[in-house]
């Protein structure tokens, strides 16, 4: 790395797998600029740290303290200056307030991505100055999707022409069914078992209970349908879902199996289902239908931008588990149609919610908020 480049700083205060989490770790992968350099800074070991190390990343760990911490904020001014940082890209709440106040100091431009409501609660404590904050120091919001940005512009938080929309996208190429078996050996499963698949970490947005509650009526349809639930498992919520699960007679067809590799999970499950209360966007729909799986998804704010009821995909209400149930049972018993909602879905995530689409997008953002030393149609990764 030539420490000589002025550099884009990428940060995010997660170090778990997720849906943030992975754009984050795209955008500082596959995002170069010419006569830049792409750093990182973290606050923790873990997943993402894991994954920096994977990809050749150059990162920092500053680990905050509590509260307000002056040393905090030096050691990160520091960082920012040895790196001549000219654009810092923040993700989530917390690093965009971070990183909120020290761009105002250092006078340097801020892209901060939002990616879900959760982002701008308004039961946040000291939401008012949080958002004050947000105002003064973000050069430019970017949203996950239409649905965050109407939300966050109907609170007054940014008008409408400081907000930009940028889908998440995935390396679709990547994605694809596969041959493996891991899962069904895993779960001594028999070869003729048939698998719903879910991803996302246990969290209560996730909406899981409403999952299991749908899986009891599709279980007793068709005992050989399991379903198997990838994602980190929260202890608390754990196990009152497990509960449920016991209380149900659910526990040899419902699965949580913890974090798994996306594309080698998806690529051996026969349909995808998604319960969620409330998703930024999803995505882990968009790697099912780049997977080639017929999905059945809540309008729950994000997927209504993905998913095309009845022509890519099923769409459900939220906390209806009788309707994701009869959905998910519809798509079992008829395999022209999921055949056709996969095939769809596959050209859908293809077309519109691909990585070079992501980078492109912020690509542009980043030019317009840097010395113009650029044109539009230079590389956006090597």
């Amino acid at each position: 790395m030539d420490k000589s480049l002025p550099s884009i700083l990428h940060a995010i205060d997660t170090t778990g797998p997720g849906g943030a989490e992975t754009v984050f770790l795209d955008l500082t992968e596959n995002l170069t600029l010419p006569g830049y350099r792409s750093i990182a800074i973290i606050k923790g070991p873990g997943w993402v740290e894991d994954q920096l190390k994977a990809r050749g990343i150059h990162y920092y760990i500053v680990k905050p303290e509590s509260g307000f911490s002056l040393a905090y904020y030096r050691q990160l001014i520091r960082i920012i200056r040895e790196n001549n940082v000219r654009l810092i890209q923040a993700h989530l709440l917390g690093s965009t307030l971070t990183y909120s106040l020290i761009a105002l100091l250092l006078r340097i431009p801020l892209v901060a991505t939002l990616h879900g409501r959760v982002d701008v609660n308004p039961n946040e404590r000291l939401i008012f100055l949080k958002n004050l904050i947000m105002k003064l120091g973000v050069s430019r919001l970017v949203t996950v999707s239409q649905d965050l940005a109407d939300y966050i512009e109907a609170r007054g938080l940014f008008s409408k022409q400081d907000i930009r929309v940028i889908y998440n996208g995935v390396d679709v190429a990547k994605y694809g069914k596969n041959t493996l078996q891991d899962i069904r050996q895993q779960l001594q499963l028999e070869d003729d078992a048939i698998l719903i698949g879910s991803v996302g970490n246990v969290r209560p947005a996730k909406a899981y209970h409403v999952l299991i509650d749908a899986a009891k009526e599709v279980v007793a349809h068709n005992p050989k349908v399991h379903f198997v639930i990838a994602g980190h498992k929260k202890p608390a919520l754990m196990a009152r879902l497990d509960d449920q699960i016991k209380r149900l007679g659910l526990s040899t067809n419902i699965h949580f199996v913890g974090f798994q590799d996306s594309v080698e999970f998806l690529g051996q499950v026969d349909l995808f289902a998604l319960s969620s209360s409330s998703e930024g966007f999803s995505i882990s729909t968009i790697e099912a239908m780049a997977t080639g799986l017929a999905v059945v998804v809540t309008r729950c704010g994000g997927p209504e931008e993905i998913v095309n009821h009845g022509k890519n995909g099923l769409m459900v209400p939220v906390n209806d588990a009788a309707s994701l149930a009869q959905s998910i049972m519809e798509l079992l018993g008829d395999v022209r149609l999921r055949t056709t909602l996969a095939d769809n879905g596959k050209h859908h995530a293809a077309s519109t919610f691909s990585m070079n689409r992501l980078l492109t997008s912020y690509h542009n953002e980043y030019l317009s908020l840097l010395p113009g030393r650029f044109h539009a149609d230079e590389n956006i990764h090597e």
